[in-house]
């Protein structure tokens, strides 16, 4: 008589390699193919009232989006050009723009394009930041009373304004808190992420961002910050996020003495602030004392 367990184990061996093939697509393609459609879904998060002594204003950019900002004019002459984290809106950097117009300087606080009460198309890698980098510049150079630029932008909206660097050397001191890659080719510029183990899901959420909004990721971040030749730079990382500690530590070695790097100690993702507010604000306000030539606070 012929046993039956052979060919029963045969099936629970088939049957385990098929889920196990399956948990792995799931884990590997379908989870990194989502978080791009999520990449791509619209982030219209409420915006309360502007804080005191700021405005709403809209500006429009080169492709015509309009964009929805709050404004408060420098006293020192100096403005700050504000630009928030992946799927948040200028409400989450009104403690910032507080911070800045406590120490005299003027503050353009962007909602950037399918963001907030921004038109256009939502991207939370930013990849069309640049145009809403220009309207922002172009709104502030029509300012009489702002004689220099800065930058500061949250995760994505540091991201941002690394990426727009080369292209408006006008920005004479970009901080950012947070930024890390917005591409595979920005990933790759860190030796730890270029096994192919390492990024081929971010690989995979790339390309499913790039297939569904039809647009191509802008220049890397090293690029065009090397080109920006006389910008200066502070970059503030998350002590308690190790991929965020390297990028940010490799910025700063690349540029050299164009930048300032601070590691927050055991802080998570865009928490400096929160937990080290004094250390933050005097870091901040000396970097662009110095940068932009203003009057310190």
């Amino acid at each position: 008589m012929i046993s039956k367990y052979p060919s029963r184990r045969r099936r629970v061996l088939s049957i385990a390699a098929w889920i196990l093939l399956v948990i792995l697509a799931l884990l590997y393609i379908g989870l990194p193919a989502a978080m791009g459609v999520v990449t791509l879904l619209p982030a219209r998060g409420e915006v309360g009232q502007p804080p005191q002594g700021f405005e709403e204003v809209t500006l429009q950019t080169q492709d015509g989006v309009q964009l929805a900002a709050w404004y408060q004019p420098p006293t020192n002459g100096s403005a700050i050009l504000l630009l928030p984290g992946a799927g948040g809106s200028r409400e989450a950097l009104r403690p910032y723009a507080e911070l800045l117009a406590r120490n005299g300087y003027g503050v353009l606080a962007l909602d950037p394009r399918g963001h907030g009460e921004s038109q256009g198309k939502t991207n939370r890698l930013g990849w069309q930041g640049t145009l809403d980098v220009g309207a922002g510049v172009d709104f502030l150079d029509g300012r009489g009373e702002v004689q220099s630029i800065g930058g500061l932008g949250i995760s994505m909206g540091g991201e941002i304004l690394l990426g727009a660097a080369a292209q408006y050397p006008v920005i004479g001191a970009i901080a950012a808190d947070g930024a890390t890659r917005r591409s595979t080719e920005e990933l790759l510029a860190l030796e730890s992420e270029r096994p192919l183990v390492r990024n081929f899901t971010a690989r995979v959420m790339y390309a499913t961002v790039r297939l569904l909004s039809g647009e191509r990721p802008p220049q890397p971040l090293l690029d065009s910050m090397i080109e920006a030749e006389a910008t200066r730079f502070l970059f503030i990382a998350a002590g308690g996020n190790q991929m965020e500690t390297e990028f940010n530590q490799m910025f700063a070695a690349t540029l050299g003495e164009r930048a300032a790097l601070w590691i927050a100690p055991e802080t998570a993702h865009t928490q400096a602030l929160s937990l080290f507010p004094e250390e933050y604000a005097q870091r901040l306000i000396e970097f662009y004392d110095a940068a932009l030539s203003a009057p310190g606070s």
